[in-house]
């Protein structure tokens, strides 16, 4: 190891020296670096599952534009639309079709098991609006008291959901009815419920309380091919009545529920502090490791300073601890948040994945965060005269 870095550096590798020569120190560095790794990791991690949960839902339908309440910050939260808007919007020349989404939180009892789903109602005629995979299951939401429901359901046996299908249907029970469940898609649970549930409007309006066919949660559009989704929700903005309405183009619902997600409610909110926590922790490890270790050689510092070295370089020592100690550190912690991470997603069934990318700047970040420990830890070296550090 020494002669590679001899051979990167173009001179002795001081600062590996220094590191190597007390190895109780150095394993105790590294401990502390994978350690902050770990929380970054895993706090980016669950950010990251986040994000996928909140945005598959609007994998399941596909629209060009979607009228939502002002207050519909998210696609499960907000007031309801009238269904007359749709109508209006439908005057456009751009807009081909519309459908009325609605969406809500239903209890469903198996076995001795509550599962907590999010069931949305769909018009079967109107199977454009589903995702393609999902579109073969659009007649079978004709039949009465039936559903599709989320093969990767919290608490549903991965067995048991992959033996759903048309020939050999399964019943659940949500709010005394007893509703059937004709085929499965995979969802996955989010952060506040089980799994997913596609029925039809009218099964909706039996299994969801105080709903009323007249007032969906959204309006979905379709537009001609072609057709600029922004320009004409700017156009539907001035031409529906209700100038309260939130109009915007699919895309753009998705990516402001993810925002909103994130940044306002209270759970991205404080995943988000858990790195801001897990960067400071790193800093002040590395920083209490490179300041002893400044203090421990500030004889061999002074030598060199009295030999005509300048600050540059002794900067270059410190800085060189600091890049081994995070290039050696984020190994472990990657490892570590990797096995903590799977276990996690067993247990959660929620979307967590580490990936290349996350990694690439978990490291970048630790080598910054490092070396800029590292500058700190010699500030007492650069105004000082060498004879007052003897």
């Amino acid at each position: 190891m020494t002669g590679l870095l001899a051979r990167l550096l173009g001179r002795l590798p001081i600062g590996w020296l220094q590191l190597t020569h007390n190895r109780g120190r150095l394993v105790a560095a590294l401990a502390g670096v994978a350690f902050a790794d770990v929380l970054v990791f895993v706090q980016l991690a669950i950010m990251g599952s986040m994000s996928i949960a909140t945005g598959r839902p609007y994998d399941f339908f596909q629209a060009g534009i979607m009228i939502s309440a002002a207050d519909a910050d998210s696609l499960t939260d907000g007031s309801n639309v009238a269904r007359q808007w749709l109508f209006q919007a439908l005057v456009h020349p751009e807009v081909t079709a519309g459908m009325p989404l609605f969406v809500g939180s239903v209890t469903v009892q198996r076995g001795g098991s509550t599962m907590t789903l999010t069931a949305f109602g769909v018009d079967p005629a109107q199977p454009a609006f589903l995702d393609p995979a999902l579109r073969p299951a659009a007649e079978l939401l004709t039949l009465p008291d039936s559903g599709i429901i989320d093969r990767l359901t919290r608490g549903l046996m991965p067995d048991e959901a992959a033996a759903i299908g048309p020939a050999t249907p399964s019943a659940f029970e949500i709010r005394g009815r007893t509703l059937t469940m004709y085929d499965g898609f995979d969802g996955g649970g989010g952060f506040g419920v089980d799994g997913y549930l596609i029925v039809s409007d009218q099964t909706f309006l039996k299994i969801v309380q105080n709903r009323q066919s007249t007032a969906p949660d959204h309006v979905l559009l379709a537009l001609k091919p072609g057709a600029d989704a922004v320009r004409v929700s700017a156009e539907l903005r001035q031409l529906v009545s209700d100038k309260s309405l939130r109009i915007r183009p699919y895309a753009q619902a998705r990516a402001d529920d993810i925002a909103y997600q994130q940044t306002r409610r209270p759970t991205g909110i404080i995943f988000g502090f858990g790195v801001v926590i897990g960067i400071l922790v790193g800093l002040v490890i590395v920083y209490q490791v490179l300041s002893t270790d400044v203090a421990d050689h500030i004889r061999e510092y002074a030598t060199f300073k009295a030999m005509g070295y300048r600050q540059r370089f002794l900067l270059g020592i410190v800085l060189e601890e600091a890049l081994i100690l995070a290039a050696l550190g984020a190994v472990p912690g990657y490892l570590v948040a990797r096995a903590l991470v799977g276990g996690m997603r067993q247990m959660t069934n929620l979307p967590l994945e580490l990936g290349a990318r996350t990694a690439v700047a978990v490291l970048v970040g630790t080598i910054v965060a490092c070396a800029l420990s590292g500058a700190l830890a010699t500030r007492r070296l650069a105004a000082a005269d060498p004879a007052e550090l003897f």
